[in-house]
């Protein structure tokens, strides 16, 4: 488990990032250029994901949605400067427990 949470963090960075470059340039006003690094991200978290070890993509894809609210979460704190809010925080433990019940789960 431990390699496939360290896939999905860099999974959700790369997701993050390369939704945020688009966001800049269509409801920030950026500069048209950002889109090239955002759609390599977003091409790097899909490859990523392919990297997870459930043997079913739609429970890799179920389990890394926990990790990713968490990274989004994060991201909204730390680069956007805007606080969580308690339904935030309990969202995110809410999505948490379930990203590890389907990771832990028997096969």
């Amino acid at each position: 488990m431990p390699a496939t949470l360290a896939v999905y963090i860099a999974a959700a960075l790369a997701e993050i990032g390369g939704c945020f470059a688009v966001w800049s340039v269509v409801r920030s006003g950026a500069s048209p250029w950002w889109l090239a690094p955002g759609f390599a991200l977003l091409c790097l978290f899909a490859w990523l994901l392919t990297l997870s070890e459930p043997e079913a993509a739609g429970r890799a894809f179920a389990a890394y949605g926990g990790i990713y609210i968490l990274s989004a979460i994060g991201w909204m704190i730390w680069v956007e400067k805007v606080p969580a809010t308690r339904s935030d925080a309990l969202g995110t433990l809410l999505c948490l427990a379930g990203c590890f019940v389907i990771l832990a789960g028997r096969r």
